[in-house]
């Protein structure tokens, strides 16, 4: 008895298809997760957010934010503009939205009905050196969005509306493939506004950041500290080091001293103390 084999065809085309929807179904499956984790700071100032995907951080993000922005408010007699400053920050109950890509990822935090957005774009680079090459990231772009409607905020405001200010030319934080960035000390940086180009300045402190390479759920990868925080810790430690360095010299100054006051006694002659015995010598 012979058995009949059936021989499935498949065009060029269909076998297209197919490897499209395989690739592009991993992509798709993808289940992308955000926290605000702010209150479990213990400073109130300082927020935490994260991005996780498929189950796995993706993203962290700590730190203090404070945002300065410029406006034109009504003078006392109604008819002049003057210049205000409007003190924003960010509420403990900001909404997260998030973005973990291999070379580019995104943290967006938004806060009164999205009428205020802050967002931190990341960028991996690598630099081609003399001998090998340099794999980084930073932050290649920050936006502010609010809205002068909000008379909390903008007290008097001579306009209404959203405005948006943004960051240019920015290389921020870089910091070397697989680690987190760290920083104690304040970052100030100047966004320009699309309210007449008025300047927002934004105030970031108590700085631990990591967009890609996340090897244990919620914990940083080791961290590159900034360089004042590195000139701090080396201002504390340095009198420290000091100080046991001249101990040290000291110790050692009078070991050899005392080393030597023996060496020098024991090589002198003894002189009898009664007279009788010079002759005897």
């Amino acid at each position: 008895m012979e058995t009949s084999r059936s021989h499935h065809h498949f065009s060029p085309a269909a076998l297209h298809i197919l490897a499209f929807i395989l690739n592009v179904l991993p992509g798709a499956a993808a289940e992308l997760e955000t926290e605000n984790l702010s209150g479990l700071s213990t400073d109130p100032y300082k927020d935490i957010f994260v991005v996780r995907e498929n189950g796995t951080t993706c993203l962290m993000a700590e730190f203090a934010a404070k945002f300065s922005v410029a406006y034109d408010a009504r003078a006392s007699n109604y008819v002049d503009l003057i210049t205000e400053q409007a003190g924003v920050s960010i509420p403990r109950g900001a909404e997260v939205m998030g973005k973990c890509g291999n070379n580019e990822s995104e943290l967006q935090i938004s806060w009164l009905d999205s009428a205020y957005s802050f967002t931190l774009f990341f960028v991996k680079e690598t630099r081609n050196m003399s001998t090998r090459q340099d794999h980084s990231w930073k932050i290649n772009k920050l936006q502010f969005v609010y809205d002068l409607s909000d008379p909390g905020h903008f007290k008097d405001a001579a306009s209404s509306g959203r405005h948006t200010a943004t960051s240019r030319r920015l290389s921020l934080f870089v910091t070397p493939a697989g680690r987190s960035f760290k920083c104690e000390a304040q970052e100030t940086i100047s966004l320009i506004s699309s309210d007449h180009q008025k300047v927002v300045t934004i105030i970031l402190s108590q700085i631990h950041i990591q967009p890609f390479g996340i090897k244990r759920d919620f914990i940083f990868s080791e961290a590159s500290k900034c360089v004042v925080d590195e000139q701090e810790q080396l201002e504390e430690t340095l009198p420290l080091i000091l100080g046991l360095t001249l101990g040290l010299l000291i110790v050692v100054i009078l070991s050899v001293y005392h080393i030597h006051h023996k060496l020098t006694a024991s090589s002198q002659v003894q002189l009898p103390r009664d007279r009788s015995e010079y002759k005897h010598m």
